[in-house]
């Protein structure tokens, strides 16, 4: 299992914010069988590396709407083979390890 950290940008010159867009890329997402979690600088998404590098693809693709010529996109993949990981393991080992601190 692998995990997928994931920001897009179209660079469209719009002046308002990016709600709007990102909306539309979650309902991708709901789509798909992956789980995911949006956060305040981009989504994290679970699914096999090989999913993840086509569901990467879909939402890059599906930023170049009416009017984009130009999409920014920055990913991370940590894709582990010696053990299953989840959305939230990360971030529940570090406040366990936090609370005993």
């Amino acid at each position: 299992m692998a995990l997928l950290d994931i920001t897009i940008i179209p660079l469209d010159g719009r002046d308002s914010g990016f709600s709007p867009f990102v909306a539309g890329l979650q309902e991708l997402l709901a789509q798909s069988a992956c789980s995911y979690r949006l956060h305040d600088m981009g989504t994290t998404v679970e699914g096999s590396a090989s999913e993840l590098f086509r569901l990467a693809a879909l939402l890059h693709e599906h930023a170049f709407g009416p009017g984009v010529q130009r999409v920014y996109t920055v990913m991370k993949i940590d894709d582990r083979r010696d053990r299953t990981v989840h959305l939230g393991d990360k971030t529940a080992s570090v406040q366990a390890r936090s609370a005993g601190a």
